[in-house]
């Protein structure tokens, strides 16, 4: 049975599923009635050093780079959309694969193009993120997004981050306006 977290909520996910390898991070939104213009939300993840900075842009994680320079997170595709049940995008984690150099990922979801089509992440509604393993199919823990982010066009739904040799999972809801230039710059990737 999956956990269900709240914001700041924290597990240990090897204690939760023992000898978990393979997750399996699924995301999904539902758009509010908007004004016909296109709404694309678009997940990823950066993976970060001990010192909470990108470890480069081989480990930026999205639709047009959808493998990690290391192999261990690949992206599985673009849902234009959000159309449909269930994930909307989804990102694997090989964390037998992560490098000893990655402490944390972040997994986020920017609204493309959000701050030129007027569009936040006040306009969708039953954002989630769910922790699965990808090998037995078992989600191991959900967190439902509910706080009102009328100002934000990026947001970090949650962190994957390693302590005492466990991966462990933080359900995050930390919002950006600005977008993924705002939240890739916070961990000293882009320009």
């Amino acid at each position: 049975m999956a956990i269900n977290l709240q914001k700041g909520g924290r597990i240990n996910l090897e204690k939760e599923a023992p000898g978990l390898s393979n997750i399996h991070l699924g995301l999904g939104w539902d758009l509010r009635k908007t004004d016909g213009s296109d709404f694309d939300l678009d997940a990823s993840i950066l993976m970060l050093n001990q010192d909470d900075k990108a470890i480069g842009e081989g480990g930026f994680i999205f639709y047009n780079t959808d493998t990690s320079s290391c192999g261990s997170v690949k992206h599985l595709g673009d849902n234009r959309t959000g159309a449909g049940e269930g994930d909307d995008e989804v990102l694997t984690v090989d964390l037998q694969k992560v490098p000893d150099n990655v402490s944390k990922m972040l997994v986020a979801v920017t609204i493309h193009e959000g701050d030129e089509r007027n569009q936040n992440f006040g306009l969708v509604d039953n954002a989630f993120v769910r922790v699965v393993n990808q090998d037995t199919g078992e989600e191991i823990a959900r967190y439902d997004l509910t706080e009102d982010y009328s100002a934000e066009t990026s947001l970090i739904f949650g962190e994957l981050y390693k302590k005492d040799d466990s991966w462990r999972f933080a359900a995050k809801g930390d919002g950006f306006a600005g977008g993924l230039s705002a939240f890739l710059g916070t961990y000293g990737l882009g320009s």
